[in-house]
């Protein structure tokens, strides 16, 4: 009965993977986290006072669709500065994902092909098909590089748009500037739109550049729910070509309306805080699990965002077999890569987890190899 009342969108895409993880790990007395995408900080105590402030001066309304204005212009003054393009402007979103959802409402016709790279975020793929399109992968084994030439033979008259996202998830991958500058002026050149998934910019251990440095057209998405430690709060920001931002804020007009406006005043007081030190703890954590188990696994050191990437081991022919190991003997918490690509041979790790956590994971790890 209750199938007959679901579109056929329902359909197109299971759960995700990772829901199930969770599952399966609330079961689990205490497991050794390793699979959860949000920092084990907290938000800036000066931000969260801001926001509760907001809450007791009766600022709960909706805000703007595109929301408050001291955070429209703080924002749009950086990008002026830090990208001097004329037509671009910039809005507030529920969230980066909840950017990614108008982007592709606004953008992609059913039939229409998107294409982004093997591994990719778990969402792309699944809201690609809820919007009707197809995904292409790009293929990017075994060091996660964006090939632009593979990504030229993937366009086809189909194409709608690329989605690139530096840092990555779930590999850690950093973009070079002149991977950046290439799918940038593949995009202008063929006349299709880039999407640049920036969500981990602050979580960079090399150089970050946007491929909007060379593509005045490319709409970048962003957000404070990593940087900041408030993932709960769903504010993120887009920006891009006037003429596009226009078309993206009447679908959050007649979707997430706006983001939650205490929130956007946190997230103001957020901007000033500095977040170098925590940065530098998950750059210390990276380097900890990576040195723990480098000699034992095929893996690429990540350059950014919080994640790693590591190859399953022989004797497992698949990561959700070695990951279902890892669960059921070790009590250990990981995702298999198959959720974020058509190979199950990876699975990811995020050391966004105490010192005390990621020790306990790489002796797991470790017994997990046989070392």
């Amino acid at each position: 009965m209750i199938k007959n009342w679901l579109s056929e969108r329902a359909f197109s895409f299971s759960a995700s993977g990772i829901r199930k993880v969770f599952d399966l790990g609330a079961k689990l007395v205490n497991p050794i986290n390793l699979s959860i995408g949000q920092p084990d900080f907290d938000m800036p105590e000066a931000a969260r006072n801001a926001a509760i402030d907001a809450i007791n001066h009766c600022k709960n309304g909706y805000s703007p669709t595109q929301g408050i204005a001291p955070l429209i212009e703080r924002l749009q003054k950086g990008i002026d500065v830090e990208l001097g393009h004329e037509d671009r402007s910039v809005f507030i979103t529920s969230g980066t994902s909840g950017g990614l959802v108008l982007t592709l409402l606004a953008t992609v016709n059913p039939g229409d092909e998107v294409i982004m790279c093997d591994p990719y975020f778990v969402m792309y793929e699944a809201l690609t098909k809820m919007v009707g399109g197809a995904a292409v992968l790009v293929d990017t084994y075994p060091d996660f590089r964006p090939d632009v030439q593979k990504i030229a033979d993937a366009i086809t008259p189909k194409t709608k748009l690329i989605l690139f996202n530096s840092p990555a998830n779930p590999t850690g991958y950093v973009a070079t500037a002149q991977e950046a500058e290439d799918v940038a002026k593949l995009a202008a050149e063929k006349n299709i739109l880039l999407v640049s998934d920036e969500i981990y910019d602050m979580f960079c251990h090399k150089e970050f550049v946007s491929p909007a440095k060379f593509n005045p057209q490319t709409l970048v998405l962003g957000g404070y729910s990593k940087s900041y430690g408030m993932p709960g709060w769903r504010v993120g920001f887009a920006h891009g070509p006037k003429e596009l931002i226009e078309q993206l804020l009447k679908f959050q007009q007649y979707t997430f309306v706006c983001a939650p406006q205490p929130a956007q005043w946190g997230a103001i007081t957020a901007l000033d805080c500095d977040m170098s030190k925590e940065i530098a703890a998950y750059k210390h954590k990276r380097d900890m699990i990576y040195d723990g188990i480098k000699d034992c696994y095929d893996v690429v050191k990540p350059e950014g965002a919080f994640y790693m990437f590591p190859k399953a081991p022989a004797p497992w022919k698949t990561a959700t077999e070695f990951v279902h190991k890892a669960i059921t003997e070790y009590s250990m918490l990981v995702i298999p890569g198959n959720i974020f690509s058509q190979h199950d041979t990876h699975f990811r790790i995020s050391y966004a987890a105490s010192d005390q956590t990621i020790e306990r994971g790489i002796e797991a790890l470790r017994k997990l190899a046989g070392k």
